[in-house]
């Protein structure tokens, strides 16, 4: 009986930080739908969520303002969990997809689609970004090469790919004269164009991937353990990792290709989660996309008020964020080595 006991006291807490986590989330959503640039009551906001109006600013919100809400929460979800995963299969507190280049090469791929074929529609969006983020992430892995020291190197190839295909990307767009301040704001990170035609296509990436997360948890865990114990076991580790770095394309490669390169959300949050609940993944993966969610409804938030009247890109806030964890991550490593 005691065993129970001490199971049960254990999941009480966990329940109080999922069910205020999805709480908090919720609270995000409904200050993106009541505050913005344009005034809207608590009544409107409750007619226009309840039912179809034909009033203008039940439209807004209909139309404009809720698929932004529920575009952060699966990007921010999409973005964290990709980051989780990129920092086991790399052995890598400081990894991520930003960080390593793989966002900067969908975001690549996706301005050269728009160079040169002007427009095309979001699944080509994502189908260029796909390609993009699996060629940065061959290129980063060819580099790093086997051995040893392979993930210092893995680091270290990331983070010269991100630079390259950031300065690649930087170029096409200055050297394009068809290009716009959307394509700009897309570039740092941005929401603001979201509409229910980008929650439809990226809805099922979001769900196809936090089933193949589910389904792979268990063999997932042998990425935690030391590559030599892993093969000793007779596990097959690099079919295990190839399969994580598919998921990573593909929940990263979706986001970036409909929101931009959205920085630091895939670093900062698997800490903030690890912090909060331990190592555990089958805990770990779901508080972490929750918190994911909820740190980029509020950066979105926030950035339609940092330079208002005028809306500024979520990237910018994620950053500002950002940045400083990193910096204090960096320093922990480093002290701890």
């Amino acid at each position: 009986m005691k065993p129970r006991t001490e199971k049960q006291s254990q999941k009480w807490p966990l329940l109080f930080l999922f069910s205020a986590a999805v709480l908090v989330m919720l609270i995000g959503v409904i200050c993106n739908l009541k505050w913005g640039q344009a005034y809207v009551s608590w009544r409107t906001l409750y007619e226009a969520v309840t039912y179809q109006g034909s009033d203008k600013a039940h439209l807004y919100i209909q139309t404009l303002r809720l698929p932004r809400a529920i575009m952060a929460c699966i990007v921010g979800m999409q973005l964290a969990l990709a980051g989780m995963l990129t920092q086991i299969t790399t052995k890598n507190p400081l990894a991520s997809p930003h960080i390593f280049g793989i966002n900067a090469g969908a975001a690549l791929a996706v301005v050269i689609g728009l160079v040169i074929l002007h427009h095309f529609g979001n699944f080509g969006l994502i189908g260029f970004a796909f390609v993009g983020a699996a060629l940065s992430a061959l290129l980063i892995w060819s580099l790093a090469g086997a051995g040893r020291q392979q993930y210092v190197r893995l680091a270290l190839a990331g983070i010269t790919i991100h630079f390259l295909m950031s300065s690649l990307t930087e170029g096409f767009i200055i050297m394009n004269q068809h290009a716009t301040d959307s394509m700009i704001f897309w570039l740092v990170g941005s929401l603001n164009q979201a509409g229910w035609s980008d929650v439809r296509i990226i809805f099922p990436f979001f769900i196809g991937g936090m089933a193949l997360f589910s389904l792979m948890l268990p063999a997932f865990k042998l990425l935690l353990l030391d590559d030599d114990i892993a093969a000793g076991l007779g596990q097959r580790v690099n079919i295990v990792r190839g399969i994580s770095i598919v998921l990573v394309l593909l929940l990263a490669g979706s986001a970036v290709a409909l929101c931009g390169p959205i920085g630091f959300i895939c670093l900062l949050v698997p800490h903030i989660a690890r912090a909060m609940i331990g190592p555990n993944l089958h805990i770990l993966g779901p508080m972490t996309a929750l918190l994911g969610g909820i740190l980029l409804v509020y950066a979105d938030f926030l950035s339609r008020f940092i330079a208002f009247p005028f809306e500024s890109p979520v990237g910018i806030v994620t950053a500002v964020i950002g940045a400083p964890y990193f910096i204090y991550l960096a320093r922990k490593q480093g002290g701890a080595k």
